[in-house]
């Protein structure tokens, strides 16, 4: 049984509406599956209904569940596969999404219901947690989880809303500066950088950049770029 994953950069691409650019991303992962069982934890400044409800209003054609509206959240993630659900992880705060992800003792569950072919996406927070650890991650740490280690789907570290843009008159690092740190340290673990607007799908044992720019590989001091539909698979555990 192959992981069926699918790691978006972003919930929004430039101007567009929130979710719009995922849509297309969406129904090419799930096929007709509508049914969504959604994981809000990475929602801090806005309360997990409302996320909930927000996700709905921009996904109508899905049917959108809370997995905080469970009495028994682990029991629901065993049972999602049955009822045809896919696990969908929205982003915000990786830090705190890992936190409660932990708290809750969800994350074996987690990974042994996605790793046994329950679809799951994530955008953001939601697809940082597939690498490795939430090392490379460019939130804040405003809670600090038992551990970083995160779901480990794909053997390596994940960068999203990637871009090495550095404004006129800043001094602060770029991204790249930060990355080029983590693997100074780490320099046999590589680090997917992935642009908003673009995706990794892993599927049927195939790892894949999905959109229509490059992202980048970040490993020792080599920075590679990889261009849409390249074969990452060697980036899977």
């Amino acid at each position: 049984m192959h992981a069926h994953v699918l790691m978006l950069s972003s919930s929004r691409a430039g101007s567009e509406d929130y979710l719009e650019h995922a849509k297309s991303f969406l129904f090419g992962h799930l096929g007709d599956n509508r049914e969504i069982l959604f994981v809000p934890y990475a929602g801090v400044t806005v309360n997990w209904d409302a996320y909930c409800e927000k996700v709905a209003q921009a996904l109508p054609e899905f049917n959108i569940r809370g997995l905080h509206t469970y009495d028994d959240p682990a029991a629901a993630l065993n049972q999602a596969k049955n009822n045809h659900q896919a696990i969908v992880v929205g982003g915000g705060n990786t830090f705190s999404l890992l936190h409660t992800l932990y708290q809750q003792d969800l994350m074996g569950t987690l990974k042994s219901v996605v790793t046994n072919g329950t679809p799951y996406i994530g955008w953001s927070a939601g697809a940082n947690i597939c690498g490795l650890t939430i090392r490379t991650t460019n939130d804040m740490p405003i809670i600090e989880p038992p551990s970083f280690e995160a779901l480990g789907f794909i053997n390596c570290q994940l960068n999203p809303h990637y871009s090495n843009f550095a404004p006129s008159g800043h001094n602060g690092e770029t991204r790249d500066q930060r990355l080029a740190e983590f693997t100074a340290l780490n320099p046999e673990t590589a680090v997917i950088g992935i642009p908003e607007g673009t995706a990794l799908s892993l599927t049927e044992g195939r790892l894949t950049l999905l959109g229509d720019v490059e992202g980048f590989v970040f490993v020792g001091e080599e920075k590679t770029a990889i261009q849409p539909t390249a074969d990452l698979s060697e980036y899977i555990r």
